[in-house]
């Protein structure tokens, strides 16, 4: 049998010291073990879903797996992440392992996405730090809690900032990157292989050079040579900025952000992409040498249809960030089935059209700050006993992808 330049009829796969068997599929390269070839790493984020909280039980586990499957994803951004609740992160992890070595059955290539995001709170105090890592990071290796008090802003800046003992963290404090470390470390035990690390610019107040997040994100990436399933771990964060470069050296691997869409003012509830619209990445994702050691112009980026809260006036035209008075994913969860298909076919040509380095992150699984009736979660899984509310976005995702060779 010949093999077609269009469609590679064989798969070849390799299986890497790690025991995880990965390869070429229908002519799509997903092979990385220590670094990632930029070819690759664009195969990833052409193939990306936002799967918040799976890994937490959201929703029905096997029909979860089975739209992974079904659909294509082979990145599944968010799948675990504390929002504060630190004390709960044993648990977490223990329910986590199964539904991640279930994942990986169902197809061993995808990449399962963790964040740590810019929020620490008082019940990081509960929890034990490893003397292993008192001693890295030059502590006296006795028996203690992490300290909250010592990983916020020394003058009280951005304390308290989402909630009384909510603050965000000064990643110029060692307490700080040890929490990061140590965070990232878990996620990677149980089989995540990326991390996206939120608002890193609100916690470089005083870190502007990145001295400090280079420091913490070279632990973390040390440790992913050694532990993680093909010895290394994808690193993402929002970039307002466009993206963090010093002397040539990009910090993250991938750059991500919200969409950002303009409302179409005589069409209500409708909405647009436009280049340079607030502070939207297209155009402005900045390049150089990646830390998988190959050079770009612009690093190539996710957008997503973010979740950041309620305005409490969803449905009117209030500018800003908000779309309709809604956060993005608010929004598309707001309009119709039919709408909600032709906007994601829209999105992905314009923006395929517009930065052929940025590519649409699909939506999959995403909490409703403004509920639709009493649905309070978004799933793409099309609408089933399992799945009851199911969004029905599921088959539009393959089939844009499906168009995509």
């Amino acid at each position: 049998m010949k093999c077609s330049k269009m469609v590679l009829l064989v798969v070849v796969s390799v299986t890497l010291l790690a025991g995880v068997s990965v390869g070429v599929v229908e002519g799509r390269d997903y092979r990385f073990d220590g670094t990632i070839s930029q070819p690759a790493l664009e195969n990833y984020l052409s193939r990306a879903n936002t799967m918040a909280a799976v890994l937490h039980g959201k929703g029905d586990v096997d029909d979860n797996v089975r739209m992974l499957k079904q659909t294509g994803v082979k990145f599944a951004g968010r799948v675990i992440y504390r929002w504060g609740g630190e004390a709960a992160l044993d648990d977490l992890l223990a329910n986590a392992k199964p539904i991640v070595q279930k994942i990986h059955a169902a197809d061993p290539e995808i990449v399962l996405q963790a964040a740590a995001f810019e929020i620490v709170t008082e019940q990081v105090s509960r929890i034990p730090v490893p003397v292993r890592l008192l001693e890295e990071f030059g502590f006296p290796a006795e028996p203690r809690r992490f300290r909250y008090e010592a990983m916020l802003y020394p003058d009280g800046h951005r304390v308290d900032h989402w909630y009384r003992g909510a603050s965000v963290p000064d990643m110029s404090q060692a307490e700080t990157r040890m929490w990061f470390v140590y965070l990232c470390e878990r996620y990677i035990d149980i089989g995540i292989e990326g991390i996206h690390f939120g608002q890193v610019e609100i916690m470089d107040d005083r870190d502007r050079d990145h001295v400090h997040w280079r420091d913490m994100m070279g632990r973390v990436r040390a440790y992913a040579r050694k532990h993680a399933r093909r010895h290394m771990v994808l690193c993402d964060a929002h970039v307002p900025s466009g993206g963090i470069v010093h002397e040539g050296e990009l910090m993250f691997d991938f750059h991500s952000f919200p969409l950002r869409i303009d409302e179409v003012v005589d069409k209500p509830g409708q909405g647009v992409l436009k280049m340079g619209y607030l502070d939207s990445l297209f155009g402005r994702s900045k390049g150089g040498r990646t830390p998988s050691g190959w050079t770009c112009e612009s690093l190539p980026y996710l957008v997503e249809l973010d979740n950041f809260g309620r305005s409490g006036r969803g449905g009117q035209n209030i500018g800003a960030h908000w779309i309709w008075g809604y956060d993005e994913i608010c929004w598309f969860a707001h309009q119709s089935e039919a709408y909600r298909n032709e906007w994601l076919r829209y999105a992905w040509d314009w923006i395929r059209e517009h930065d052929p380095n940025g590519y649409l992150q699909m939506p999959g699984s995403r909490t409703l700050a403004d509920p639709v009736g009493d649905i309070h979660w978004y799933f793409a899984n099309n609408a089933s006993k399992a799945v009851p509310h199911g969004f029905n976005q599921e088959d539009t995702i393959r089939a844009i992808w499906d168009a995509d060779r």
